[in-house]
């Protein structure tokens, strides 16, 4: 059995339209963001979300803005209006659905990429996974470190701009990773072989020295890595 639900979200101040179809025993329900001048009604995501259904995952396809903010061509792009949208909507979502443990995940296209991968990071519940499809996350180029979600980037071979976001997402991850392991030695860690010692030290001077060779490695690799001790944290 599926249920269909058509609901009125209450986000931001204004009532947003959108369609819930959770199918009986779903464990997990994948929250929609169409893109620019689109809305709920999407053939493509509609298609992708009939798809999604018939194996087994809910759906909610809801407009990000309303009949009349839509009107108004800059509020397509904004997407800070409408990535809070996506984000107060899963609150939303997530409370009104709790008794079914559903795990939430995000699918965006063009803009709404750019906003479900923004609210990712300010929503306050866990999003299992994101998928972009033809996405812009070159308009959220400054919070993708902060994105923790697994994310696929589907783009299309004829799409240079969102192909060259990608190169630079992938490059910014790679960086990452690179500094992530300079301090800490993965490789001996999932082998088993790290080696350990008790010695007494200045827990302070300690960190200052990775906070150092931290920050060093990272401005090599084009990033910036900083770091603070609390007032009242023991020397040793």
């Amino acid at each position: 059995m599926v249920v269909e639900e058509l609901l009125r979200i209450p986000a931001g101040g204004v009532s947003l339209e959108g369609m819930m179809t959770v199918p009986e025993h779903a464990s997990g329900l994948v929250i929609f963001a169409h893109g620019a001048g689109s809305s709920r009604l999407s053939p493509r995501n509609t298609y992708v979300a009939r798809i999604l259904q018939g194996s087994g995952l809910g759906t909610l396809l809801f407009d990000l803005l309303t009949q009349e903010e839509d009107l108004i061509y800059r509020n397509r792009f904004d997407i800070d209006l409408i990535s809070r949208r996506m984000a107060e909507a899963t609150m939303w979502v997530a409370e009104s659905t709790r008794d079914r443990a559903l795990e939430l995940g995000y699918f965006g296209a063009s803009t709404g990429s750019a906003a479900a991968l923004k609210a990712s990071v300010e929503v306050g519940v866990e999003i299992r996974a994101i998928v972009s499809r033809g996405g812009r996350p070159d308009l959220v180029m400054d919070i993708l470190p902060e994105v923790r979600s697994p994310t696929l980037f589907i783009v299309g071979g004829n799409d240079p701009l969102v192909a060259e976001a990608a190169v630079d997402i992938e490059e910014q991850v790679q960086r990452l990773d690179r500094v992530v392991n300079d301090v800490l030695d993965f490789s001996k860690l999932e082998a088993g072989k790290l080696e350990t010692r008790e010695e007494e030290f200045d827990l302070r001077e300690f960190l200052d020295e990775i906070f150092a060779f931290g920050a060093a490695r990272a401005s090599i690799n084009g990033l910036e890595f900083r770091g603070t001790v609390s007032h009242s944290a023991p020397s040793c």
